[in-house]
């Protein structure tokens, strides 16, 4: 096995880059089944929902996403529900702006932002994947997909805030004397936009307030936020809040930790095999489409680990179908190898595990609290504590991940 690259420094001055505040977002899950276990499902079990729910608030998480595909729930109708059954947990709406004309997407957001006080997001999708843009009916090539966001983007913000009405007629949308819309309850509502392609950057820089990456090796994110920062600054508006998304392998030492991985990446493997969870209409067989994909398939050709803990392997099983790299180890690792990347500046982490439920929980009570502590800390002294020295991970000198998991 490659040995994992290096990370930054490890001294106690806080880095320049650091976010100050960080925010934990999970993914909403609506029945039991994972990949791990796939179970028949008619799709939807409102009991399994609410705990699940309701368990990421109990565990601390800020946000939760609402997933959007061909075949699965709608993502508004779920956010509605989030908002019902919890008090503080945001909900952020995946919507694909083929699905729903812009004016009737404000709505709907600025409906379920007053609902629920000022808690609503929304995650854009411009379109990965031919064959699932063609399931819904929209057959743009991909370049003009992302054209039909920004023009998304633009009607949306102008429909929260037009005092009078208006019309417009522009390349993929005309409409007359609309308005005024529905204000949300606050100014406005946070829009997120994702991608790794040239046109994705271009439109989250120059328009969104967030902008997500799935998990990279550290210095593959720096560069990509830093293209992100620069489009932003380029366009003289505010630099979009930086999202990164891991799968996290936890367990109480690291030898479980990377028994764990290794056990989860032959049964998730298996299942993306037998097409029992869905992950084939992502990807496919081939070479994937969209460059997220492409890009994570690279880096877990070159190595499986990287960093302190980041793990590839768990994208490789999958021909890197959606958000797919995993974090290994303890939670003091896994927590300190969060810690890496708040330093690079990402505020809003997305932790999401194999064995959904379980790992919220998990997550809330061993990992979500150590990073808190430790921003803590940073606030309370202005230098870094010794969780990242202590816990280095695949860094430590001789680490082998294959014969801490017993593979030799």
């Amino acid at each position: 096995m490659p040995a994992p690259t290096s990370s930054p420094g490890l001294d106690h001055a806080i880095p320049p880059t650091a976010a100050r505040k960080v925010e934990f977002i999970s993914q909403s899950h609506l029945n039991p089944s994972t990949e791990l276990n796939p179970v028949p499902t008619r799709g939807i079990d409102p009991a399994f929902f609410r705990t699940y729910v309701r368990t990421l608030e109990e565990a601390g998480y800020d946000y939760t996403l609402l997933p959007y595909g061909s075949g699965g729930p709608d993502s508004f109708v779920a956010a509605s529900a989030v908002g019902q059954l919890t008090e503080r947990l945001r909900p952020i709406v995946a919507v694909r702006p083929n699905t729903a004309f812009p004016l009737v997407v404000a709505q709907q957001l600025a409906t379920l932002d007053q609902l629920t006080e000022g808690r609503a997001v929304v995650h854009l999708i411009s379109g990965g994947n031919d064959a699932e843009q063609a399931r819904q009916g929209d057959y743009l090539p991909k370049q003009r997909r992302y054209a039909r966001t920004s023009e998304f983007v633009d009607l949306l913000r102008r429909a929260w805030t037009e005092p009078a009405a208006f019309s417009h007629e522009g390349e993929f949308y005309r409409f007359d004397d609309f308005g005024p819309g529905l204000r949300p309850h606050g100014d406005t509502i946070p829009i997120s936009i994702g991608g790794q392609s040239d046109e994705a950057f271009e439109i989250g820089g120059r328009q969104a307030d967030v902008f997500s990456f799935w998990g990279e090796p550290l210095a593959d994110i720096r560069a990509q936020i830093d293209r992100v920062h620069a489009i932003a600054d380029a366009a003289g508006r505010p630099r979009p809040r930086i999202w990164v998304t891991f799968r996290p392998i936890v367990d109480r030492t690291d030898e479980l930790a990377w028994r764990k991985a290794y056990d989860y990446a032959e049964r998730i493997g298996r299942t993306f095999r037998e097409g029992t969870y869905g992950l084939r209409s992502l990807t496919g067989s081939g070479t994937p489409q969209n460059v997220g994909s492409q890009r994570a398939l690279h880096f877990a050709a070159g190595a499986d680990v990287y960093d302190r803990a980041l793990w590839t392997r768990t994208a490789a099983t999958t021909n890197a179908g959606g958000a797919s790299t995993a974090l290994v180890g303890t939670p003091e690792t896994v927590a300190a190898a969060i810690l890496d990347y708040i330093d690079l500046g990402a505020d809003l982490v997305s932790i999401r595990g194999y064995d959904n439920l379980a790992d919220a929980r998990d997550y809330g009570t061993h990992v979500i609290p150590l990073v808190r502590q430790e921003l803590a800390h940073r606030e309370a002294t202005g230098q870094r504590g010794s969780l990242q020295v202590e816990h280095q991970g695949a860094l430590a000198p001789g680490f082998d991940a294959d014969a801490l998991a017993g593979v030799r």
